[in-house]
């Protein structure tokens, strides 16, 4: 049944718990969302223990989305790193684990993504060209595709496109 899960915190993460949980949801999601999109040797080489450490590493600007004790989704966000996006900020991550789509957790996070991001005048994210769920979730949020492509290797080689939306909040 899709609807909004009312038991779903969405904070900024704070504890080594709370990147622990980030860095277990990213390495999941990622071996769910891309199964059929990167290399499966790439996926299967993936380990908690490496996202843990990413999400250690990196802990700054990271929303999470919290089902009582148990980090469920997250999401990264800052300004642009593209240099001819200047004014804009970027959505750098966005991820929930399968077993809870559909309950509006990636539409919570990205509320508040955007109302930390209202100062820009665009947000941009990048996606796998080939990753149509995440596409069509963008599409709702009012994300376009603005031209800019690049080649990443994940095991073999993969497209990721850029998305933009002008910042409605901005006036």
């Amino acid at each position: 049944m899709e609807g909004i899960n009312d038991s779903i915190c969405i904070k900024l993460a704070e504890t080594d718990e709370e990147l622990c949980g980030k860095g277990y949801v990213h390495c999941t999601s990622w071996q769910e969302a891309y199964r059929d999109i990167v290399c499966d040797r790439y996926l299967d080489s993936m380990t908690v223990e490496a996202t843990i450490a990413r999400a250690r590493k990196f802990p700054e600007n990271t929303l999470i989305a919290k089902d009582g004790e148990k980090v469920v989704g997250f999401a990264v966000y800052g300004p642009s790193r593209d240099e001819d996006l200047t004014k804009a900020g970027e959505v750098v991550a966005i991820y929930v684990l399968s077993e809870y789509y559909n309950q509006k957790i990636g539409y919570r996070l990205m509320n508040e993504v955007f109302s930390i991001l209202k100062e820009y005048d665009a947000i941009c994210v990048w996606v796998l060209e080939k990753n149509k769920r995440a596409i069509n979730f963008y599409h709702k949020y009012g994300f376009q595709f603005d031209g800019c492509k690049k080649e990443w290797t994940l095991g073999t080689p993969v497209s990721i496109v850029r998305m933009v939306k002008k910042n409605a909040c901005k006036s």
